[in-house]
């Protein structure tokens, strides 16, 4: 399914191997996300730990980040990698983070694809 493209934010806005947090509609709900931008690109997830449901961030729009590069939920330290979201140490291992689709045209992160 193609999802029409919704900007959210600047791509300068996200520190490079940084985070950020967004509110968005994603299939019709309003929903928190966590983005991570890598050089030129961005991921991002909704910001729901898949073990307990609670928020990834420890204050509005503040992440933690392991030594290792692992996104860590502030409440039960679930340690995430940042290519596909999954869960490698913690209270949920072997679950993920439930991706979205993102895109980057002329500076802006999107939500959905590019066309």
């Amino acid at each position: 399914m193609t999802i029409p493209a919704a900007p959210l934010l600047a791509l300068d806005a996200i520190p490079d191997g940084g985070f950020a947090e967004v509110e968005a509609l994603v299939d019709g709900e309003p929903e928190s996300l966590v983005l991570h931008r890598d050089g030129g690109e961005v991921r991002g997830w909704l910001n729901v730990c898949p073990h307990a449901g609670r928020r990834l961030d420890w204050a509005p729009g503040q992440f933690l980040k392991s030594r290792e590069g692992l996104l860590v939920c502030a409440a039960h330290g679930a340690s995430f990698e940042l290519r596909g979201g999954e869960c490698v140490a913690g209270p949920c291992r072997g679950e993920a983070l439930r991706a979205v689709a993102l895109s980057v045209r002329e500076g802006m992160v999107e939500l959905g694809t590019a066309d």
